[in-house]
């Protein structure tokens, strides 16, 4: 099975390069045998390359690596394609956080203003591979992990159509640390999880048909015991009911986070533009460290993950069940192994809405849970969503959408629109003043 990654030279490819090889230990039927790397940063390419040499040293059955020249040679023969793409790169992240902050809004990679700009920069860029692919390699099933992953996966799908499929590790995360906080195994467990990327909850943990959430959401020790719990605190949990992302974070203590991100030296975005640009650069210059930097340096990054609403709701440090959330690296390895060897599966995907939430439309991108087999994703029903949770569902799918039609159609009101909707935006003038300052979108008034 060949795999191709769109974004080859990005940070977190050495983790999927990890679960692949950790296949290739067990020698599991369908195991990738061929890793395609592509990337428009030759010198970012070659860092990864280096670190997945010296990662897959003594390991038989390894897959091949390969980088490939030009995008039409990465994906011709390609059966899955995995998109992780960065337009703009870390200092263009930098730019979505700071203009919002400018005019004190939130500006987070995927969440407010700064998910928004994000999404108008990189969608052009998602549709034409979404082309390429579909004339390039038409067999194959695209997984997107490119950010905002709802609202490029929605955008993709116009081209590309059920074959390509979303994918986050915070609702894996969410599940495998709630099932640890009453003792039960994360890999037993069955749950009824649905929002948008970014903005979803966990409404349902059950083992072997024994309902255990509300017994969790009533044990004020078990819920300070993990990462959402000590985030939100018992107190909000018990009134929502449910277990939210830890991006809705942003949504529910957006004053508290705001006054955090705006005291703090750095954004999350300068953080790591830093971080990447001084391993990258050390690690070229010394390709034969460029593992053990790669190891350190992410070490630091999943430590400083959510720093600035892990200091606003009391300033304590990730530990270890918090640092193992489950990782997308093995959500896309398992949907990978569900699709080509129709080993039927459960898992949160962002997917066509269908009937799931009869409120949205059905080709609405929504994030839930899946039933995966060789056929692809099929969202399972859910529960009826309470009204506060439909409502964030209902004004963020607006702004998604029309973030999409200001990026294909070129439509700056549209833009505008997208901005000024989102519940982290307070003021069709700010959001006015941020598309204005922005280099993602700068179309004449």
């Amino acid at each position: 099975m060949r795999l191709t990654i769109l974004g080859g030279g990005g940070f977190r490819v050495p983790l999927v390069h990890r679960a692949l090889l950790d296949d290739a230990r067990r020698d599991a039927p369908g195991r990738c045998t061929e890793l395609v790397l592509y990337d428009t940063d030759p010198i970012r390419l070659k860092v990864i390359e280096s670190v997945l040499s010296a990662q897959a040293a003594d390991v038989p059955g390894a897959p091949a690596v390969r980088v490939a020249r030009d995008l039409d040679e990465a994906l011709r023969g390609a059966d899955f394609v995995f998109s992780a793409i960065r337009v703009g790169g870390t200092a263009g992240r930098v730019r979505d956080e700071r203009i919002p902050l400018g005019e004190r809004v939130l500006g987070q990679e995927t969440v407010g203003a700064g998910g928004v700009l994000y999404g108008l920069r990189t969608i052009p860029v998602a549709m034409d591979i979404a082309e390429r692919v579909a004339a390039a390699a038409p067999d194959a099933w695209v997984i997107n992990f490119t950010n905002p992953a709802g609202m490029v996966t929605e955008a993709m799908e116009t081209v590309l159509g059920e074959r390509v499929i979303g994918i986050c590790d915070s609702p894996v995360g969410l599940v495998r640390r709630a099932a640890r906080a009453v003792d039960a195994d994360p890999d037993r467990v069955r749950f009824d999880y649905v929002g948008l990327n970014h903005l979803g909850w966990l409404r349902s943990l059950t083992l072997e048909g024994r309902e255990l959430l509300p017994g969790l959401l009533g044990d004020e020790k078990a819920l300070l015991s993990f990462e959402e719990g000590k985030l939100f605190g018992p107190e909000w949990l018990q009134a929502l009911g449910a277990l939210p992302n830890e991006y809705l974070h942003y949504y529910y203590f957006r004053r508290e986070t705001l006054r955090s991100v705006l005291d703090s030296v750095e954004t999350r975005g300068e953080f790591l533009d830093q971080q990447q640009g001084q391993f990258f650069t050390t690690a070229a210059a010394a390709l034969d460290k460029a593992y053990e930097l790669w190891e350190r340096t992410r070490r630091r990054r999943e430590e400083t993950y959510m720093a600035e609403s892990r200091a606003a709701s009391g300033g304590w440090q990730r530990d270890s069940c918090d640092l193992d959330g489950g990782g997308y690296e093995r959500v896309a390895l398992a949907l990978m192994r569900a699709i080509s060897g129709d080993e039927r599966t459960r898992l949160v995907l962002n997917v066509r809405n269908g009937t799931t939430v009869p409120a949205l439309d059905a080709k609405a991108i929504i994030e839930t849970v899946c039933e995966v087999s060789a056929k692809g994703a099929r969202p399972l029903p859910c529960a009826p969503l309470r009204e506060d949770q439909l409502g964030l569902m209902l004004q963020l799918k607006a702004v998604e959408r029309a973030a999409i039609e200001a990026a294909v159609r070129g439509d700056r009101g549209a833009a505008l629109r997208a901005l000024a909707l989102h519940p982290l935006v307070d003021s069709p003038a700010v959001a006015a003043r941020i598309l204005a300052r922005s280099e993602v979108y700068p179309l004449p008034v």
